[in-house]
């Protein structure tokens, strides 16, 4: 049976691995979740790497298992088989080793720009000077100088989301992770970020790992996009975005690849 035909057989592609040592490792991902007639397969046998330095989204349909595979890379659930290792360690919970971005800005509302970012310095030994250092070069580097004093509910959504993003990259993780980070604001404003995203992975070198529905947000962004396919999740796909940056919506190329993705999406339709 074809590959098509029977999506339970896909074999991970050559093009989900990275030659050397991946940063981020995830391999033979499963979860299953107890139901009263028989347990509920979210993702089943996913397996892929990310290098490092490398911007990898994960895109899929309806049903495709992208927000239970974000919580399982970032340890907030146990899969069921498989395993999720960063930098050579297994993902067992959250640590410092990795920035989690979510949708909705999670900021703390009686603090500043500068107390939410300096939050997870908190727990470093630094002396204040080191903390504060860092926290402004994190303010500086997402382009919030100026609003170090203001408190959320005086920032839009996304001044508010370049916070969390500050605040994620304060201590120096070896990824960053983020669950539709853009998806809760205007087009333009959308826009706007991704650009930004991108001048401080440019800036800082880190590796990240975006999970988005939105196929055109994974063509400006990454170098490769993870597509999974659905009921349960599965990988389906790993395809490159051979495109120089910045990218053009307007670039036939640009095009070419969205209609890819989409189609590899629309083929579990």
């Amino acid at each position: 049976m074809d590959r098509e035909a029977d999506p339970t057989t896909w074999p991970t592609p050559d093009s989900a691995l990275v030659p050397g040592e991946p940063r981020v490792d995830v391999h033979g991902l499963s979860k299953r979740y107890p139901a009263p007639n028989a347990p509920v397969r979210a993702i089943e046998d996913v397996s892929f790497q990310v290098a490092d330095g490398e911007f990898v989204c994960v895109i899929g349909p309806s049903g495709s298992g992208k927000t239970t595979l974000f919580r399982l890379i970032a340890g907030l659930e146990s899969p069921s088989d498989g395993a999720v290792y960063l930098g050579g360690d297994r993902v067992t919970e959250p640590g410092p080793n990795m920035g989690i971005v979510f949708q909705e800005y999670h900021l703390f509302p009686w603090r500043t720009v500068a107390g939410n970012v300096r939050f997870g310095l908190e727990q470093r030994e630094l002396t204040e000077t080191a903390r504060a250092d860092r926290v402004q070069e994190m303010i500086d580097l997402v382009g919030l100088s100026g609003f170090e004093d203001s408190y959320p509910r005086e920032l839009s959504g996304g001044m508010k989301q370049r916070v969390a993003i500050a605040r994620a990259l304060a201590v120096d993780p070896e990824l960053l992770l983020m669950d539709e980070p853009f998806g809760a604001v205007d087009a333009q404003t959308k826009e706007m970020l991704q650009r930004e995203l991108l001048d401080v992975w440019s800036e800082t070198g880190k590796t990240v790992l975006f999970i988005t529905h939105d196929v055109a947000e994974a063509v400006t962004l990454a170098d490769r996009v993870v597509v999974l396919g659905s009921d349960p999740g599965r990988l389906r796909d790993v395809v490159t975005i051979d495109l120089d940056r910045p990218r053009e919506r307007s670039d036939p190329e640009f095009g070419e690849q969205v209609s890819l993705l989409r189609e590899l999406i629309g083929a579990d339709g």
